[in-house]
């Protein structure tokens, strides 16, 4: 199963509320902040909600 990592490279000074709690929820609350998640439809979303302001890439096992 393929995982996906996800890093923090932007502030949310100015972000939406919206935006702010999707980046809070994934644990992503510094900048260089880095988490690795499973590969699914929600993470998906949560990653298009805030591709302004994280790169990711995916990792395959």
């Amino acid at each position: 199963m393929s995982q996906i990592k996800v890093t923090k490279v932007k502030s949310t000074i100015g972000q939406a509320a919206k935006v702010r709690n999707v980046l809070d929820s994934m644990g992503l609350r510094k900048i260089g902040s880095t988490r690795i998640y499973q590969d699914n439809n929600c993470i998906r979303g949560m990653i298009n909600k805030v591709a302004h302001l994280v790169t990711y890439e995916l990792i395959q096992k």
